[in-house]
């Protein structure tokens, strides 16, 4: 069954249509306040998320031949081929917006695409704190983190809110500090007055002309940066950052995609094996010169923090071949409600230790035995 059609006061035109060119029967649920994700599934299935989970719209785009020519058509607006011998694209439209397309018969289910919109305006740490997204008493952890000058690692599942909390603590750095961006497509947009962006590019429709994210941290490190931010960590450049990070870059910050604190050592000994790194240097490089962890979970329409963790290394067992280990300890858990102020786990005295927290009030209780 269809949802009812969201309505709601719509955004002033975006840069797209004031261009000219809009994302035909899409703008409307592009226009709408809050909507971060727009999706077709072929004709007769669109669907979108405001904030709340997605829903199904009554929307008409037409027949397959109308959806396919929309998705060639923003395509082409990106710079991006899509046909049947390039029939996947993954591009950022004029106005930040993120497009997947994928057509037929690689889809079986007709044109599929997917539109996410970048926030335009950046949330601050007290705003995500007031709106539940932090439990009480974190935002003063968080904001020693950033002082203190610690290489955070963001982690967590798709649309759980890592960039969003990344940009808000990027927002606290001291304005004298100069701030160098890299990202595959350009969502951070920090509150910060020396910002640049690097934005990594694909192809054209020759294959010629990519610049990828590891080339482009090779590039940040000689601009003179205070704070190296990578907004994602998708490849093989976590090696780079690493080493960065190792050499006299602190307080970096990333991005990636885990499921768990404890998962974020299994992803990146995944992606530095894209560089040739070994699980071994991989784990030495990471406790060498990442310090925190903060893991995001979406629950429902609440994207909120539920764990923040140490980089540490420990002792592998026998059977897992010896040696030692990339281990996230955990130091801060939520509870299952928003409003609890979570417990202090074993990596608490460390984490405390390395941000100097005793003029710092953390509601925490201590962990149950």
């Amino acid at each position: 069954m269809r949802a009812v059609r969201p309505g709601g006061p719509r955004r002033p035109r975006r840069p797209l249509r004031a261009g000219g060119v809009s994302a035909g029967p899409l703008q409307e649920l592009l226009d709408l306040p809050g909507t971060t994700d727009v999706l077709v599934n072929g004709p007769g299935s669109v669907w979108v998320d405001r904030g709340d989970g997605l829903a199904r719209v009554d929307l008409d785009v037409g027949p397959e031949a109308q959806v396919r020519a929309l998705a060639v058509r923003l395509a082409a607006l990106a710079g991006r081929r899509l046909d049947d011998a390039s029939p996947c694209v993954d591009a950022v439209l004029a106005d930040g917006t993120r497009l997947h397309a994928v057509l037929p018969p690689v889809s079986g289910s007709g044109t599929l695409l997917s539109l996410r919109v970048p926030r335009r305006t950046p949330l601050s740490l007290a705003e995500l704190e007031a709106a539940g997204s932090l439990p009480p008493g974190w935002g003063g952890v968080l904001r020693a983190v950033v002082h203190h000058r610690c290489s955070l690692l963001v982690s967590g599942g798709t649309g759980s809110g890592k960039t969003t909390l990344l940009g808000a603590l990027l927002g606290m750095v001291d304005a004298r500090e100069r701030l160098v961006l890299v990202e595959d497509s350009g969502e951070l947009s920090p509150a910060h007055p020396h910002a640049v962006r690097l934005q990594a590019r694909h192809g054209n429709v020759e294959g010629a002309g990519a610049v990828d994210q590891r080339e482009l941290v090779r590039q940040a490190l000689r601009m003179r940066p205070d704070r190296l931010v990578v907004g994602e960590v998708r490849g093989a450049e976590v090696a780079d950052l690493l080493m960065a990070l190792n050499s006299g870059h602190e307080g970096g910050c990333c991005t990636v995609h885990a499921n768990s604190a404890s998962a974020v050592p299994a992803r990146l000994t995944a992606l530095a094996a894209l560089a040739g790194m070994g699980p071994d240097v991989l784990a030495a490089q990471a406790a060498a010169g990442l310090q925190v962890v903060v893991h995001l979970r979406r629950e429902g329409a609440l994207r909120r923090v539920v764990e923040v963790g140490v980089v540490a290394l420990a002792d592998r067992p026998a059977g897992a071949g010896g040696g030692t280990g990339l281990v996230v300890v955990p130091a801060l858990r939520a509870g299952t409600a928003p409003d609890h102020p979570g417990t202090r786990e074993e990596g608490w005295g460390r984490l405390a230790e390395l941000l100097r927290l005793a003029a710092v009030p953390v509601q925490a209780s201590r962990r149950r035995s």
